[in-house]
């Protein structure tokens, strides 16, 4: 697989990118760069390698969760800039 420059205007308009030209190129450049590596990886005989799940083979020792401290919601609401009864309120994001 190549990176030509309508993958890269759709890469760039999902991640919402203004590219210039020279970005574009540079953009292409890069991206096929990266995919010849991973061909690459894919050539290394990896018959026999158990597959990676945790760096460590010891499990993860967690700590039990502990209540430190408790706040009410009306000491949680009130530096909040703008808020309800219950909630804090937020400008509008979506469309």
């Amino acid at each position: 697989m190549t990176i030509d420059e309508q993958t890269v205007d759709k890469i760039a308009h999902l991640a919402r990118l203004k590219l210039a030209e020279s970005e574009k190129q540079a953009m292409i450049k890069d991206m096929n760069k990266i995919l010849g590596f991973m061909d690459k990886l894919n050539e290394v005989d990896t018959t026999g390698v158990e597959p990676l799940v945790y760096m460590m083979p010891e499990p993860n020792i967690l700590r039990e969760d502990v209540v430190k401290q408790q706040i009410t919601t009306a000491e949680a609401l009130q530096n909040a800039p703008d808020h309800d009864e219950s909630h804090f309120l937020v400008a509008k994001v979506i469309k």
